[in-house]
């Protein structure tokens, strides 16, 4: 029973493609608070005239899942754009960069596996806490 993603921002990103010439493809990405969700521009190859009011965005979404992902690293400012990196659990690199206005995503995308991760952690110790009081407590240190 798993409950909807809660979406967090939704908006333009652009990915440089990892194939040889590593061109930069825009994405509409929705962060939400499983992961950064990125969807291609159906039919304009994510040139120039993607982010239009009559854009046509796949509806079929390539998942960066936070519980995959190990930080958000390199930010570097240049020509008004921030550069920023997701780094995967794998060691995969995956470039973006965004105008360098308003709220970065680079931040946001960090403080949402930031929060990711210490929920994780919180759960993790939750359960061990439990665990360990169904299998043998005897009562004698519950006085905290």
């Amino acid at each position: 029973m798993s409950l909807p993603a809660k979406v967090m921002r939704d908006g333009l990103l652009e990915k440089r493609s990892s194939g040889l010439l590593q061109l930069w493809k825009k994405k509409r990405c929705v962060l939400t608070d499983e992961g950064l969700r990125l969807h291609n521009c159906k039919g304009g190859g994510g040139g120039g005239g993607g982010d239009g009011p009559g854009s046509k965005w796949s509806s079929k979404a390539k998942e960066l899942r936070f519980e995959r992902m190990a930080t958000v690293d390199c930010v570097e400012y240049k020509r008004g754009l921030v550069y920023f990196t997701v780094v995967m659990a794998t060691g995969k690199e995956i470039d973006f960069r965004c105008p360098q206005d308003g709220a970065a995503w680079n931040a946001e995308i960090a403080l949402a596996l930031v929060r990711y991760k210490n929920l994780q952690a919180v759960q993790t110790g939750r359960n061990r806490h439990l665990s360990t009081a169904h299998l043998g407590s005897t009562g004698e240190d519950e006085e905290l």
